[in-house]
């Protein structure tokens, strides 16, 4: 929860993003959880984890990795552009999200 609550605090704290109102969602394939909270007012709000199951509703801005893969792109290790060019990490999204998220990561 801490490495994802800073790596989306760090994405809710940049310029381009202190007007987004979304949902996010962040599907941690090797644990079962999805961890999803809202992105608002340049920050992360009511962050929860929940067991993965098909019923679990969509966020608007869904991520989905291994948490072997969140450290590494908390700590620096990982860089999120090659990540996503590989499929290390998934990114989904609208159009229009996708577009603002790209000046962000």
């Amino acid at each position: 929860m801490t490495a994802l609550d800073g790596f989306v605090g760090k994405l809710a704290a940049a310029d381009g993003a202190r007007d987004l109102d979304r949902t996010v969602s962040c599907r941690l394939t090797d644990l079962g959880q999805v961890v999803a909270g809202r992105l608002a007012l340049g920050s992360v709000h009511d962050m929860t984890a929940v067991p993965d199951s098909p019923v679990v509703p969509k966020a608007d801005i869904r991520l989905t990795m291994t948490s072997d893969d969140l450290l590494a792109l908390t700590s620096g290790e990982l860089a999120f552009a090659p990540a996503w060019a590989t499929g290390r990490v998934k990114l989904e999204a609208g159009l229009r999200d996708m577009l603002r998220l790209r000046s962000l990561l």
